[in-house]
């Protein structure tokens, strides 16, 4: 769970981490789908609530694959009966706090559901270990387009997209615990600093330098 209150207008912006969120704001249900590359927020204020799923487990309670979300903010309305999301709505907003209330939603919604796909726990995992992509499609007894199809609806994106994501929250953990870049691209896998530097410019959007002084 996670909430918010920004104090002004402002753009932020929301690095990609694999996961989705199911959203609150002002009263409102939506759902955040799986970024390929940073999601740069429009600056709306109020206060926000959120419920972050673990990478893969989230289509299995939407009922919507991830694929299909992949980089967009939708209203949950687009993707449920009107009826039930404003019935749904009503709930988080009568609760004592909206990320308690998106709690509440998403343990009931959890118990009705198909459980997600058993083996992507073991994907996150390993990806998240270094692992090369056709290693753990044989440790799973799979073919690399079982491995991609399965990937796609689970996490929106196949497993090398993935493996990317990880590795650049690997990064990002190490340089703002102050461990200088060099030694944060060695130990976080990439090939050497530039090769770090460029990832970051990619999915974040922004230099390393100027990321980690955002965020401070």
């Amino acid at each position: 769970m996670w909430r918010n209150a920004p104090e002004r207008d402002g753009t932020g912006r929301v690095l990609p981490d694999g996961c989705m969120d199911l959203l609150w704001h002002e009263g409102r249900l939506m759902v955040a789908g799986p970024d390929t590359r940073a999601y740069v927020t429009d600056g709306a204020t109020g206060t926000w609530a959120g419920i972050r799923f673990y990478p893969g487990t989230a289509p299995a309670l939407l009922g919507v694959p991830a694929h299909e979300l992949r980089d967009r903010r939708v209203e949950l309305a687009d993707l449920w009966p009107v009826s039930e999301v404003r019935r749904l709505a009503a709930r988080v907003n009568a609760a004592p706090d909206p990320a308690s209330g998106l709690e509440d939603l998403a343990l009931r919604q959890a118990a009705g559901a198909d459980p997600p796909d058993p083996l992507l726990r073991h994907v996150v995992t390993a990806l998240d270990a270094g692992r090369p992509v056709a290693a753990i499609a044989d440790e799973l007894g799979l073919g690399p387009r079982q491995l991609l199809r399965r990937s796609l609806t689970a996490f929106g994106y196949g497993p090398k997209t993935l493996a990317r994501i990880l590795r650049l929250r690997r990064a990002l953990a190490l340089a703002r615990d102050g461990v200088p870049f060099a030694d944060t691209a060695a130990r976080a896998g990439y090939a050497d600093q530039a090769h770090l530097a460029r990832d970051v410019k990619e999915l974040a959007g922004l230099p390393l330098g100027e990321l980690l002084a955002r965020r401070g």
